[in-house]
This record gives C-alpha cells, sequence and structure tokens, in this order.
C-alpha cells in the first residue's frame, strides 16, 4: 500500500535531465549551424543568402535554448551572437541602436553610487569587531591583503604584456577624453597633487551623488562606516538593520536592472561590430586567454607556494577542493559552494572555529580571482579607448581597486559595477566594459574557480599558523554545519560575516 508514495518524487526526478539533454544539443546544433553559416560565406562570396538564412536559423535555435534554459547568462550569451549577426548584416541600423546600450548604462551608473555607499558602509560595520578576535583575524587580513595584491599585480603585468585591448580602437566620449588628458598631464589643463587630494574629501555627500563623484562617496562610505563600527551593540544595531536593508534592496534594484543586460550587451556589440569589424572578437579573445593564463601563473606563483610553506598535504588538499571548485566552475558563483567548501576543510583538517571565520570572511577580503579579473578589465578599457595609463596610475588604480573591491563582494554581477566604478574614477570611458560582457561568463569560470580555492587555502593556512591543523584528517565528532551548536566556539563576528555572503 506505501508503494505509490515514494514512487511519485522518483518518477518527478526524472524530466529535468532529458530538458537539460534537449537545451545543451540544441546550443551545440545552433553553434554548429552558426559556425558553418560563417565559414559558407567566408568561403564562398555568392552564398551570401544562404549563408544568412543558415546563420537565422542558428539564431532562432539559440533563442529556444535561451527561454527554455531561464538564466540570464543564456539570454547573454543569445544577444551576443544576436548583436554580431545585426551588426554585420544591417550595419548602418546597427549604429543607431547604441541608443539601447547608452540607456543600460544609464542605469548601470544609476545604481553605482548607492551601491557602493550602502555595501560599504555595513561592511565595515559588520566587520569591525574583527578587530577584537585576536590572532586570527589580524592573521587572516594579512594572509587575505598578500594574496590580493599578488593577484592585482599578476593581472596588470598579463594586461601589459598580452595588450589586449590596443588596436580596438572604440568610441570614447568627447569629456571623458578631456578627463583622461587632464589626469595624464595635459599641459593646457593641469592639476597639482594638492587639488586631487582635496577633490577626495567630499563636502556635500547629496552633491557627491548626484555628481557620481564615486570617490568621494568611497571616501565618504569608509569614514562612515568606521564611526558606526566605534558604537555600542545597542546602538549600532538599529542604524546598521537600516544600512543592510538599505543595501539589500540595492541588491534587488541591481538584478531588475541587470534584466536588461541582454539588450544592452546586444546592442553595445552590434554597434561596436558596425563601426569597429569583427576583429574585436579577436581582443576580447586575447582578453579571454589572457584572464586564464593570469589565473594559471596565480595559481603557480603564489598559492602553491603557500601549500609548501604552510606544509599542507597537496594530494589531500586537491582532493578536498574538488567538490567546492567543481561546483564554482558550473554554477559561476562562489556562494553556491560555500557550503561544500566549509564541509570539505573541516573535513580535511581544518577545526570548524576557524572554517567558520575565515571561509564567510575571505568572501568579502580574499576574492584573488576577482582582483585579477578588475586589473585586467581596467587596464583593458583604458587599451580598447585609446587611452594610454602609465605606471603611476596603474599602481594608483591597483591601490585603489584593493579598496572598492571589499565591500562588493555580495553584488550580483559585482565585476560590471566595480569596472564602471573605477571607470569613472580614473575618467575612462564606459563603452568597451559592456562589450566586456558579452564574454564575462567565461571570464566568471575561471575566476571562481580561485574565489573558491583561495579561500579554502585561506582557512588551511590559517589553521596550520595556528597549531590547530590535524595533519591525520581524522574527522571531528561535530553536528552538521547547518546546526548551531551550544558548545561550539565559532567566533562571534563569523555570523555577521557569513551573512554578508550572496
Amino acid at each position: 500500500m506505501s508503494l505509490p508514495g515514494p514512487a511519485a518524487p522518483a518518477q518527478s526526478a526524472h524530466p529535468a535531465r532529458p530538458a537539460r539533454s534537449a537545451i545543451a544539443l540544441l546550443i551545440v546544433v545552433g553553434l554548429v549551424l552558426y559556425a558553418g553559416g560563417a565559414l559558407l560565406q567566408y568561403f564562398w562570396s555568392g552564398a551570401h543568402a544562404p549563408a544568412v538564412a543558415v546563420r537565422l536559423l542558428a539564431l532562432v535555435l539559440l533563442a529556444l535554448a535561451a527561454g527554455r534554459h531561464r538564466t540570464l547568462t543564456g539570454w547573454i550569451f543569445f544577444a551576443m551572437i544576436a548583436g554580431i549577426e545585426f551588426g554585420v548584416d544591417a550595419p548602418h541600423a546597427a549604429i543607431s541602436c547604441r541608443i539601447f546600450s547608452d540607456i543600460f548604462l544609464r542605469l548601470i551608473r544609476l545604481i553605482v553610487a548607492p551601491l557602493i555607499l550602502g555595501t560599504l558602509i555595513t561592511g565595515i560595520a559588520g566587520h569591525a569587531e574583527a578587530r577584537t578576535v585576536g590572532r586570527l583575524g589580524l592573521k587572516s587580513l594579512i594572509y587575505f591583503e598578500v594574496l590580493t595584491t599578488i593577484a592585482l599585480v599578476i593581472g596588470l603585468a598579463a594586461i601589459d604584456i598580452s595588450k589586449a585591448g590596443v588596436g580596438l580602437h572604440l568610441t570614447a566620449s568627447a569629456s571623458a577624453k578631456a578627463a583622461a588628458a587632464s589626469l595624464a598631464g595635459n599641459p593646457q589643463s593641469t592639476i597639482t597633487w594638492q587639488g586631487f587630494l582635496l577633490h577626495v574629501f567630499p563636502e556635500n555627500i547629496a552633491s557627491a551623488i548626484a555628481d557620481n563623484q564615486i570617490l568621494q562617496v568611497l571616501v565618504f562610505a569608509i569614514m562612515f562606516g568606521l564611526a558606526l563600527g566605534r558604537l555600542s551593540d545597542q546602538k549600532r544595531a538599529p542604524l546598521l538593520r537600516v544600512m543592510d536593508s538599505f543595501t539589500e534592496t540595492m541588491f534587488a534594484f541591481t538584478n531588475i536592472v541587470m534584466l536588461s543586460a541582454p539588450i544592452g550587451v546586444g546592442a553595445a556589440l552590434a554597434y561596436t561590430i558596425a563601426t569597429a569589424g569583427l576583429h574585436v572578437l579577436f581582443n576580447l579573445g586575447q582578453l579571454l586567454v589572457t584572464q586564464y593564463i593570469a589565473l594559471i601563473v596565480f595559481a603557480l606563483v603564489a598559492m602553491l607556494p603557500v601549500v609548501f610553506l604552510a606544509r599542507l598535504p597537496l594530494g589531500r588538499f586537491l582532493r578536498a577542493i574538488a567538490e567546492p571548485a567543481t561546483i564554482a566552475f558550473a554554477t559561476s558563483t562562489s556562494e553556491a559552494a560555500l557550503p561544500s567548501a566549509m564541509e570539505q576543510m573541516e573535513a580535511f583538517g581544518v577545526p570548524r572555529k576557524i572554517v567558520a571565520f575565515v571561509i564567510p570572511t575571505g568572501y568579502s577580503f580574499n576574492l584573488a580571482g576577482t582582483a585579477i579579473y578588475l586589473s585586467l578589465a581596467a587596464v583593458f578599457t583604458a587599451q580598447a579607448s585609446g587611452i594610454h595609463m602609465t605606471l603611476g596610475r596603474q599602481i594608483t588604480m591597483l591601490l585603489m581597486l584593493m579598496v572598492i573591491s571589499k565591500g562588493m563582494a555580495g553584488v550580483a554581477r559585482a565585476g560590471l559595477v566595480l569596472l564602471l566604478t573605477t571607470a569613472s574614477i580614473f575618467s575612462l570611458p564606459v563603452e568597451p566594459i559592456i562589450v566586456i560582457l558579452g564574454v564575462d561568463a567565461l571570464l566568471d569560470m575561471g575566476r571562481t574557480v580561485i574565489n573558491v580555492t583561495g579561500n579554502c587555502l585561506a582557512a588551511a593556512v590559517v589553521a596550520q599558523w595556528e597549531g590547530e591543523f590535524r595533519n591525520d584528517a581524522a574527522p571531528q565528532p561535530t553536528l552538521p554545519l547547518n546546526t548551531n551548536p551550544a558548545d561550539a566556539t565559532v567566533p562571534a563576528p563569523a555570523a555577521d560575516l557569513s551573512a554578508s555572503t550572496r
């Protein structure tokens, strides 16, 4: 009599597999048809109409796949292919479609200042008690800063060597060019260091937000967060709840704005292809290869030596991170891999109190993969616009990225927001950033793996540093991670920090 009960879940568990297989088949067939249509037109000039028909059929299949997959990444990928096709087949109409990418840029600019304000204030005030956890917090923060600084330097070196954006010549606004020339030392409009330093500090926060003076908003948010963190828990909690609610609202606002990303990306690529030609795809391919080479270099010259210096068992560590790294690569989100990462690191030999503190803290302070991406993409933006960035300006940008990247870990599409923030501070045009968004999904997979692996490594290193790493890897008799036993010695800030990861 009880057979029908368990049979129902078993039957409902299988339809997802054929659905995923059908989506994958649509994507593969669509890409093959599109590539075939492009090759047909390239090698046989008289087959223009049949080649276009084949490519349009491919776009229909890709649109069906995106519709069935129902993810923003799927629609962005489709919009990228459709934008390329539109720019090739109807260049004059594609040029007029720039208005849609401009609208998307306006919406993104709209959220940058409030998002920076909310995330930094809640991040700094929420982490303000990290100073009181003693050696654990201090060692973690030192480790995070050293590794992310190395990551930023590797990213800058990689893009300076590959010069992936050189020759792209994307259009920049006249105001952006004038501002960049001023910062580069144009003799007709030079600024002194005293003037620049004075301009960093706001005299009116409302005016700074209205004028999109991100650097001034940044300074205000840091000072406000530090001041809020100095208050007692009783006085700090009400305002911190308000700011946290404001930040959550901005996350939701960002998600709404990102619904227009496919239209913005498609229009930007269509305009770019119509004006700059197909060679933009070569530059984006160079950027993609440059990032993955930089990630491999970082893993070999920074993470691997840390494993040996900390005397961690390399083989067991690689086996421990295999599952969370795979989840991170497949989903492109560090948060999806968080439960697995914490569970695997505890099984690897890291005490729970260190796992519960270091890994959530690392989600805000130890995103090495994101640091590499930011330094690459920011210089790529300047190169693509024909703006020369001196070594001094690149170092200044590196220091700025070290600050602004700390409070943005929980933001959806945080890379886009951080790049636009950097562009605003250094007066770079934003057109190349929207073009980068077309391949952001492919870039995100690699940098997310490094983010997750780096946080797992940080937990093991701090445990070894504290002399609490269990080399025998014998699991402790503890309750599952989703419980909260009364006798667990977890630092108080850990709950706040894990709540900040999204």
